[in-house]
C-alpha cells in the first residue's frame, strides 16, 4: 500500500524562523513538527549536527502568545495529494498591494506563520501553522499546484506552479485574492523561486529554458538558455547573485541570473552526454537542487540514488551520500541540515560545515545590495571585480 501512487513525498519545507519543518507524507498528509524538537531526536540518539535545539527558538513574545504559539506537532488532512508546501510569515508594515484595504477578513500579524500546500485538484489551501487550521482555499488552477513560493519579504505575496502552464500570484493579506497570471511556459511548469529580495522570480518547465521575471511590472525580465532537456528545479543562492537549476540532462547549473551566463556546471553522468542524448532514460536525471544559507555549497538529488553536496567553486562534489528514489531536497533555515524527501519519509543528513573566508562574506554582503552590472562599475581591480562576480 505505501508503495502506491501517492505516497510520494514531493516537497519538504522549513519556515523562515527555522521553528518547524513539515513534509508531505502522501495519501493528503502534511505533517508539521517543530525542529527543535527533531534536532533533540538526532542529539539523542548521537547522531552529529552542526545545529543546536536553541538556537531554533521562536522570537520572545508575552506568556499568553508564547503559550499560544507554543510549537506543537500538527497533522493535516489536505482533502487530495499534496505536490508543494510553502512557510510565509508576515510583516505587520510591509504594505499590502491591495486596492481595497478598508475591510480584510484576516489581518496576519508579526507572528503569524501560514503554511500554503498545493494540491493535486488544482486547490492551494493555507493553513495556520500554531493551529493547524485551515484559513483560505485558493481555486484558480485548473491543474496540480506542483510548487509554491512566498516572498522572503513578509508581504505575505505567493507564486503558485502548475501544469496548467501558468504561474499565479496572490496576496494574502489581501484575503487571498490573485493579483496577476504569469503566462509564457508552453508546457507544465515544475517550480519557481524567489530572489532574497523579492525583486525577481525564477520559473523553470517542461521546456529547455529558464524563464526570470520582474515582479514589480509582473513582466518578464529574461530566459536563459543553456540546459538540453526539462528544468525540474531552482533556488537562488542567499545573496541573490547565482541561482542553481537542476534538469533532466544530467547537470545542475549554476548561474549568474543578472546577466545570463552559466557560471558553473556539475556534472551527474561522465562523460556529459552530448545534447542529443540528454533526453535518454539515462539514471542520471537531477530532481532537486537547494543552495545552503553560507553560499557556498548546493546539494541536488538524482536518480543514480545519490545525495550530492558540492562546493561552488570546485567541480567534484565535496561529499556523496546514498538515497533510493530521492524526490525533494532543501537546507535547514541555519543550512546545517539537509533534508530530503522519498516515499512519504524524509532523511536527513549533517552538511559539510565550513567557516567561510572574510572575502567570501564581504563578498555576499556587497552582492545583497548590488547586481552584476552595478559591480562591474566599480571603480575597483579587475580581480576583485572577478571574485565579486563569481568568475573566480
Amino acid at each position: 500500500f505505501d508503495k502506491k501512487c501517492g505516497r510520494e513525498n514531493w516537497t519538504v519545507a522549513f519556515a523562515p524562523d527555522g521553528s518547524y519543518l513539515a513534509w508531505s507524507q502522501g495519501h493528503r498528509i502534511v505533517k508539521l513538527v517543530p525542529w527543535a524538537q527533531c534536532l533533540g531526536n538526532f542529539l539523542l540518539h548521537g547522531t552529529k549536527n552542526g545545529g543546536s535545539p536553541g538556537s531554533t527558538r521562536l522570537p520572545r513574545q508575552s506568556t499568553e502568545a508564547a503559550q499560544k504559539n507554543k510549537p506543537s506537532e500538527h497533522i493535516i488532512d489536505c482533502g487530495d495529494i499534496v505536490w508543494s508546501l510553502a512557510f510565509g510569515s508576515s510583516v505587520p508594515d510591509k504594505q499590502s498591494r491591495c486596492v481595497n484595504v478598508e475591510w480584510h477578513r484576516f489581518r496576519f500579524g508579526h507572528e503569524q506563520l501560514l503554511l500554503g500546500t498545493g494540491l493535486n485538484n488544482g486547490r492551494i489551501k493555507i493553513w495556520d501553522v500554531y493551529t493547524g487550521k485551515l484559513l483560505l482555499n485558493l481555486m484558480d488552477h485548473t491543474e496540480v499546484v506542483r510548487d509554491l513560493t512566498f516572498a522572503p519579504d513578509g508581504s505575505l505575496i505567493l507564486v503558485s506552479a502548475s501544469r496548467d502552464k501558468t504561474l499565479r500570484v496572490w496576496d494574502l493579506k489581501d484575503d487571498g485574492n490573485m493579483m496577476k497570471v504569469l503566462r509564457g511556459h508552453q508546457n507544465w511548469v515544475y517550480g519557481c523561486a524567489f530572489s532574497p529580495d523579492s525583486s525577481i522570480l525564477c520559473s523553470v518547465g517542461a521546456s529547455k529554458a529558464v524563464f526570470l521575471w520582474d515582479m514589480d511590472k509582473y513582466s518578464m525580465l529574461r530566459k536563459l538558455e543553456g540546459h538540453h532537456n526539462d528544468v525540474v528545479a531552482c533556488e537562488f543562492s542567499p545573496d541573490g547573485a547565482l541561482l542553481a537549476t537542476a534538469s533532466y540532462d544530467t547537470r545542475v547549473c549554476v548561474w549568474d541570473p543578472h546577466i545570463g551566463v552559466i557560471l558553473m556546471e556539475f556534472g551527474h553522468l561522465f562523460p556529459a552526454p552530448t545534447p542529443i542524448f540528454a533526453g535518454g532514460a539515462n539514471d542520471r536525471w537531477v530532481r532537486a537542487v537547494s543552495f545552503s544559507r553560507d553560499g557556498l555549497h548546493v546539494a541536488s538529488l538524482a536518480d543514480d540514488k545519490m545525495v550530492r553536496f558540492w562546493r561552488i567553486d570546485e567541480e567534484h562534489p565535496v561529499q556523496v551520500a546514498p538515497l533510493n528514489n530521492g524526490l525533494c531536497c532543501t537546507f535547514s533555515t541555519d543550512g546545517s541540515v539537509l533534508a530530503a524527501g522519498q516515499d512519504g519519509s524524509v532523511y536527513f543528513w549533517a552538511s559539510p560545515r565550513q567557516v567561510p573566508s572574510l572575502q567570501h562574506l564581504c563578498r555576499m554582503a556587497i552582492r545583497r545590495l548590488l547586481p552584476t552590472a552595478h559591480v562591474r562599475n566599480l571603480p575597483i581591480p579587475g580581480k576583485v571585480v572577478e571574485f565579486l562576480c563569481y568568475q573566480i
